[in-house]
């Protein structure tokens, strides 16, 4: 009779183990959704605004062509083309904002101060994001990769997560403490 009592208490405690780690398994993946989608909303905000910025008139005509190019690149990419086109808005904000003149320039015109504050504040916080949306897949991955969660299929049919890899070092010209901040 013990030896039931005993076998009980372990099969509840297995269920109840279990429970919590299906239940933590898809509350990572509902924080990887989230960071995903505030990741691409401020990708969406950094090109829309490179683009504002591009077709202002306020730059010179090659500096123009470039980024807006490469930010209606960005806006327009498939999902599996989205990391290299933002890589290369990103490229392109450092070419385009390389020397700190270019920056104090476009703030001395009409609507430029407010138009690089805006930039300033969306190159900042993509690298946030980004990491922020990285770490909740290295978290997902983590309770993933344990052994019971793969034999049980604990992740039922959620996709994989993956981690949005890009180069998002922002133009020294537009940092906080740069050359170029009012």
């Amino acid at each position: 009779m013990m030896t039931a009592v005993w076998i009980i208490i372990a099969v509840v405690a297995v269920g109840i183990y279990l429970s919590w780690t299906a239940g933590r398994l898809d509350r990572l993946h509902a924080r990887v959704d989230s960071t995903r989608a505030a990741l691409d909303a401020q990708l969406v905000r950094r090109a829309s605004i490179a683009l504002e910025i591009a077709t202002s008139g306020l730059l010179d005509p090659a500096s123009s062509l470039v980024l807006a190019g490469a930010a209606h690149d960005a806006r327009g990419a498939a999902e599996d083309d989205r990391e290299i086109a933002e890589s290369e808005l990103t490229r392109a904000l450092r070419i385009v904002f390389e020397e700190p003149g270019q920056v104090e320039d476009l703030r001395a015109r009409l609507g430029g101060d407010e138009l690089v504050g805006e930039l300033q504040t969306a190159v900042r916080r993509v690298p946030m994001a980004r990491r922020f949306h990285n770490d909740a897949v290295r978290s997902a991955r983590a309770v993933r990769r344990h052994r019971l969660v793969r034999y049980l299929r604990l992740a039922g049919h959620a996709p994989y997560p993956v981690t949005f890899e890009m180069d998002d070092e922002e133009p020294p010209t537009l940092l906080p403490g740069g050359t170029a901040t009012g």
